[in-house]
This record gives structure tokens, sequence and C-alpha cells, in this order.
């Protein structure tokens, strides 16, 4: 007898499930997504147990048929696809036709639908694959489908899922983020009854992050406006191809120790996509400290013929058939954008109230740790437990006692005698582009500078400003071939291990371009002849190490663009003047001035924030004056 043999379409299902529901969030995405294109403009979503013991999500989308209802829990069924030339332009969130007979063969699922074209509407129950009732039923047009048991006939998968809160937080992350990308929808997520996100329809994109996270969160975002360019494509009679990107990205002060922050939607669809998550990480090169991450809520549109989406089985995954270009296109964006904004971190004197019925960001704002990035659509949540509605306060029943009542008290008005303020002292942004125009107040410790402009008062770290302009100096000084170089009366001979002479041998040209003269001189030994200008004598040998430290751990496989940049980071850092420094009037009005002629102030070359601001309207209302 032979070895190979056909599969069952029930070991089938159970196999492709193991591909398409890993987890309860796997079931809502692939439901949301359906609802989504059904046409659905408001989507109900329930969970209880973490979304083990129910599931149930329903819309009001166009429904299905009769004899559909039961078609869509064959394998490979699908209302979207109709020609293999199809799978070329998918501009539908599903399209396998794998979701429903998957989900299916793994729980207790029931199906309620009734199309606007049929007078009545069916209902399916399905147990373990097998359809147990198929009857007619009175209700409105839409879709209900409730999921129940989940892995009940596979002990085996239910003992990789995680606690109760873990799921829930991954289904909540999950529903957040797609409520973020229609706001022109509702969206609805209850829990055991507790209703955890009610985002009704608004205008725009600004108005669904404040109605979902709040105003917090919003005021340490900055608005990536539609920006759009055209690929102009090498043969003559195929078109152009424009994309368009768009969202919220966060200022570099917010740091996430890692990428489950960064939402990423290519044509509406949720994705995690490395190629964009390297870009965005390109753009905050330089602004934020290394393993350091930023949030971002990011909307990339372009010819579904651009994008390919059947490169993975839950469609996590996407290949742009113009990768490079696409690349260079976000990080560009969002650069540009951080470089007109100049946001500068600021000091906050106290939370903002929430909006009603927001789901509040504080229970969103940390990552689970434990959970294996790339497995499937990270959440941005971390366990917590929700508990019910506190009680109305109890009355007591004092009986026929007298209570008195409390003394009138005398509010006095606080007379208006401070004046009116200036208008352009009150800005709703913080930013540096007026940093030039501050005047300097004297030294804190002699490490930071103290200045007062018309939007409030600052605090710039006067190492990391130097750095920052020095750094831009040098890497002006790279390009134009340059460099400022100073020649040693006697050359520093330097001892280097087997893996800094081969990392020496790899770079010695970009030292060269760097303003560096160095020569071999003996066996792992070199001789340093001549350094930058900037690099003082006593700081010559270690700049030399870090410069080879750098290239050995990090810039390896990166660009030679990198490589200069870490190398004019390495050369600023040390010539930066130092903390414990004391500068005088003169000096400190050179380095605002030549901060704010640098295209980046708001951080060093390694990510720390230059300055932090107290703007004035915070002054006025930490002193009760608006």
């Amino acid at each position: 007898m032979g070895r190979i043999r056909v599969l069952s379409d029930h070991v089938a299902n159970k196999i492709a499930a193991g591909e398409v529901v890993e987890r309860p969030a796997s079931v809502v995405k692939e439901l949301l997504e359906n609802s989504l294109d059904a046409g659905s403009t408001s989507i109900r979503v329930e969970i209880e147990n973490g979304g083990r013991r129910l599931i149930r999500i329903a819309d009001d989308g166009c429904g299905m048929l009769r004899d559909d209802a039961l078609l869509a829990f064959e394998r490979h069924a699908t209302s979207k696809l109709h020609d293999v030339k199809d799978l070329l332009s998918i501009g539908t969130l599903g399209f396998r036709g794998e979701a429903l007979p998957s989900i299916a063969s793994v729980s207790r699922l029931l199906l309620e639908t009734r199309s606007l074209d049929e007078q009545t509407g069916t209902r399916v129950e399905i147990a373990g694959g097998k359809i147990l009732v198929c009857d007619e039923i009175a209700r409105g047009a839409g879709t209900t489908i409730a999921v129940r048991d989940l892995f009940f006939n596979v002990p085996a998968r239910k003992k990789f899922l995680r606690s109760e809160q873990t799921e829930l937080a991954h289904i909540a992350s999950l529903v957040t983020h797609y409520s973020l990308a229609h706001p022109d929808k509702t969206f609805e997520l209850w829990n055991g009854g507790a209703n955890l996100l009610h985002a009704t329809p608004v205008e725009t994109l600004r108005e669904r992050v404040f109605q979902v996270f709040g105003s917090q969160l919003l005021d340490d975002l900055i608005e990536l406006q539609s920006n759009s360019r055209t690929l102009q494509m090498p043969e003559p009679d195929e078109p152009a191809r424009v994309y368009t990107v768009c969202g919220f990205v966060s200022r570099p002060q917010v740091q996430k120790n890692n990428r489950n922050s960064i939402f990423v939607f290519v044509n509406g669809r949720l994705i995690r996509d490395r190629l964009v998550l390297h870009a965005l990480s390109s753009a905050y090169h330089n602004l934020m400290p290394q393993a350091c991450y930023p949030f971002a809520l990011l909307f990339l549109d372009c010819d579904c013929e651009e994008v390919d989406v059947n490169v993975h089985p839950s469609k996590t995954e996407v290949r742009f058939r113009h990768q490079s270009w696409v690349h260079d296109f976000v990080r560009d964006a969002v650069r540009e954008q951080l470089m007109l904004s100049r946001p500068a971190p600021s000091f906050t004197p106290g939370m903002s109230p929430q909006p009603g019925g927001a789901l509040p960001y504080s229970d969103f704002s940390q990552v689970l740790q434990n959970e294996t990035a790339g497995a499937s659509l990270p959440a941005t949540v971390p366990e917590y437990t929700l508990l019910p509605p506190a009680p109305p306060p109890a009355r007591f029943d004092f009986g026929d006692a007298v209570i008195p009542l409390k003394e009138e008290t005398l509010h006095l008005r606080v007379p208006d005698t401070h004046g009116a303020f200036p208008a352009d002292s009150l800005p709703v942004e913080h930013s540096m582009a007026r940093i030039g125009e501050l005047r300097p107040l004297g030294q804190l410790h002699s490490s930071f500078i103290i200045a007062a402009g018309t939007d409030g008062l600052w605090i710039i770290d006067q190492h990391v400003a130097h750095e920052r302009i020095l750094f831009e100096q040098v890497q002006k000084q790279q390009a134009a071939g340059r460099v400022e170089v100073q020649h040693l009366l006697m050359p520093v001979i330097l001892q280097l291990s087997p893996e800094q002479q081969i990392e020496y041998a790899r770079i010695a040209d970009e030292l060269h371009n760097s303003g560096f003269e160095t020569e071999p001189f003996g066996n792992r030994t070199i001789a340093v002849k001549a350094a930058p200008a900037a690099v003082g004598q006593g700081d010559l040998e270690r700049v030399i190490f870090e410069i080879l430290e750098i290239a050995e751990n990090e810039l390896r496989s990166v660009s030679i663009s990198d490589l200069r940049r870490g190398i004019a980071a390495s050369i600023a850092c040390r010539a930066a003047i130092k903390i414990n420094t004391p500068l005088d009037q003169r000096k400190m009005e050179w380095m605002l001035r030549s901060l704010a002629a640098t295209d980046y102030p708001m951080a060093c070359p390694h990510g720390r924030p230059v300055a932090l601001q107290y703007s004035t309207r915070d002054i006025l209302k930490s002193f009760h004056r608006i």
C-alpha cells in the first residue's frame, strides 16, 4: 500500500485553522474584516472569558443569501475572487475563503444573517466543522456570528492560549486600531457586560484619535498630513502610480522599548511589514536612543496592483512591487514632518481629563512583553483586570435625627488685575521653531541653560545642544569633502585587537573622509597623524576605538551613509562642551542661535532631547490664571 494519501476535509480544515486561527484575536480579525467588506456602518464585538467562551460580532452589512450562508463554510469559497487575475489587484480585506471553515472546525459556531434581497434570514449552527442546523429565521439585514468554546475539540491548541486578560488585550488592540482606520463607522467592544470601546462616526482621523485615546496621547502626536508622491513606471505604456501616506507619529521624546506601538495600514489592511517598520525607524534615526521606537499610526494607500497581500496565511504581511521606493517615500515623509514641526518635549503639569466613553490610553500604554514579536498582529496593551462599575454610595438612615446645615462659605472672586497676555504667548503646539529668539537667563548647575521666550520657559542641555550643532557641521563637511583637520606634532600609536584590525581595514577610507589620517604601523597597530579639528588630542584614542566599536557591533550591514553618521556622532559627542562648564552670556546666545540653525534641533545624534519647554499656557494653568 502506498504511503501518500489525500487528507480528509475535516483534517485539512484543522490544519488550515492552525494557520488562520492562532488565538481569539485571530477569529475577531477575520470576522471583523468580513464585516467591513460587507459594507457595515456599525459593528459590535462581544467577548467573554478572553474569547474562549464567546466571540460574537454583529454588523449591519449586506448580509448573505441562504445558499451563500451554507456555501461560505466550504473551503476556498469566497465572493471576492472570480479569476486568477483578481489576485493581482485585491481591494478587499478578506479573499482567501479559509476563515469561516477554519473557525467552524475548532469551535461551536452560530451564523445568523439576512440579505436585503430576501424577506427572511438564515440560521446555521456548526460544531467542530459539522453542520447541525440550518433554519429560516426572522431578523433584520446584516450578519451576526457567535463563536463559542474555541478549541473545544483541540485541547492541545487551547493550552497555548494566554491568560484571559492577555487574550482580551489582543482583541481590544485589534478592534481599537480598526476603529482608527474607519472613523466613519461605529465600533463597540463589550466584555462580559462592560463597555470597553464605543466609537461613533466622526469626520476626521484626529477626532477619532481623541475619541479613542483622549487628549493626553494626542498632545504627544504629530499629524502627518496627507503626503502624495508619484512613481513613474519604467515602461512607457504603463501609467504612473500614486502613493499616499498620512496618519500620526509621536514626538521623539515618546519612546517605546519595542515596535509594538507602531500600527501600519496598507489600503485599509492592518499589517506588520518589516519594510515600513524599518523606514519609520530610519526617519527617527539620531532623534531617539537606540533600541527605542515611536508610537505611530500610518495609513499607506496605493494602487492594489502595487502590493501583494497574498503572501501570508493570516494576511498580516504584504510585499510591495517597488520596495526600495516605498521605503524611501515613507522615511522621507515622516522625517520631513518631524523637521517641519520641530517638536519640543514639554513639562506636563497634570493629567488631562479623558473624553466620556473613550477607552483610556493608559490601559494601552505598555506592550505584552512575553509575546513573541511577529507571531501575530501584536497588542499594545498590558494585562489588566476590568472591574464592574462602582455601586452608588449607600444611603444612611438617620431616622428622625436633625442634620445641621453647613454654614455658607464665602467664595472670593479673584480680581483680574494681572492684565492681558499677548496672544502669541499662548501657543498651541510645543515647537522649537522659535528657539533662536530665546533670551538666556543663566545656567543651572553650570550644565543647563535657562532661557525665556514669548512661548514660555526653556531648559537646554548645553552638552546635548552643542553635540547636535557639531554633528550637523561634521556631516556637512563630510558631504562637501572639506573636513577641518589638525595635524599632530607626534603620531598617536594605537594597539588594535584582531576584531578591531578587521573593522579598521573595512572603514579606513571613511575614517580618512571624516578627517582622520591613519596608516598601518606594524602588526595590529595604527598611527594617527591627523584628526578632525573638533577632536582634542586627549579624546583622540577614545574616539577611534568608539568608532571601531560602533562599526563592529552596529554598522556592519548598513549603508555607508549610516556609517558616516555614526562617525560624525562620535566626533560630535567627544568634542561638545561638557556639563559643569560655566558659560557667559555671549556663549549661551551663540549656542541658541546655532541650535536654531540646525535641521533637527530636537535631539542629539543619540536621540536624547535637547530642550524642555514649560509653555506660558502651562505656567498660567499652574498659577490658576486661566
